[in-house]
């Protein structure tokens, strides 16, 4: 299960280091409303994969964090399978910006650790071996994370990730500070990895090309305060290609457009 819905969600902030203060004053007279996301309303169905695109600021990151429960709207609901997120879930694994794997454990103790109700061991260490291998991370099982490459250590996070069986996970660009080639091959093995378990993924990304390419939904967000700008579901069949589906190709245009790039680069 994984079926989202945000009603009339806005976040605000309070800023008060802009404004000096004197003794005995009204700190509430001191303060600055700052509004990041405002009038927010999405639905997202039980294993889609929404990519959440947006230029750098724009509070992406911010409402994948109220989603999933790490933060709370300033008002607004926000209900998955039906229940009120009231706070963060043992069913939905969030995976961060930066790596997040325990250092002193191996790639399949960190792995293990989503596994560790299975009374059976040998069965548990089956389902290690399951999702090690589904990110082709074999021969690697006993290195620890400074011993991985950057990509490596995406790779083993995810495992982890998908090794809890989660009804939602949440991405917060996952593929930052990757080199090109570990860029591309992480993207493809994140699809492939959502064909297999068929979750919800809601994947927070600044670069059109990894929404368009991975999504089955993309939602752009905008503006000061931030507001959906355009929500499109995309039917276009995996792998896609820019050349071969014109299609794909106009609308990857029209989004460079509306983030303020006039052609697409």
């Amino acid at each position: 299960m994984g079926h989202i819905v945000i009603e009339n969600l806005r976040k605000e902030y309070s800023n008060r280091r802009h404004f000096s203060r004197s003794p005995g004053s009204n700190p509430a007279e001191y303060r600055e409303i700052i509004r990041v996301l405002d009038d927010i309303n999405l639905e997202f169905e039980d294993g889609e994969m929404v990519s959440i695109l947006g230029p750098s600021g724009c509070g992406k990151s911010t409402l994948l964090r109220i989603i999933a429960g790490f933060d709370k709207a300033t008002s607004g609901s926000i209900r998955i399978d039906q229940k009120e997120v009231k706070g963060p879930s043992p069913n939905h694994i969030f995976v961060f910006q930066h790596s997040a794997l325990l250092p002193w454990m191996t790639v399949r103790q960190n792995v293990g650790l989503g596994l560790r109700n299975i009374e059976d061991k040998a069965r548990m260490e089956e389902k290690i071996k399951e999702y090690i291998e589904m990110v082709e991370l074999g021969g690697f099982e006993h290195h620890y994370p400074y011993q991985l490459s950057g990509g490596m250590q995406r790779r083993a996070e995810l495992a982890r990730a998908i090794a809890a069986n989660p009804d939602v996970l949440f991405m917060d660009e996952p593929f930052t500070g990757l080199d090109f080639l570990t860029h591309m091959r992480s993207r493809e093995e994140t699809v492939n990895v959502h064909e297999y378990i068929g979750k919800t993924i809601l994947f927070v990304t600044h670069d059109i090309d990894d929404a368009l390419i991975m999504g089955d939904r993309i939602v752009v967000l905008g503006g000061k305060p931030s507001r959906v700008k355009m929500e499109r579901t995309l039917h276009f069949p995996r792998p896609r290609d820019f050349e071969k589906y014109p299609e794909l190709g106009k609308l990857r245009s029209e989004v460079f457009l509306m983030l303020g790039v006039p052609y697409a680069v």
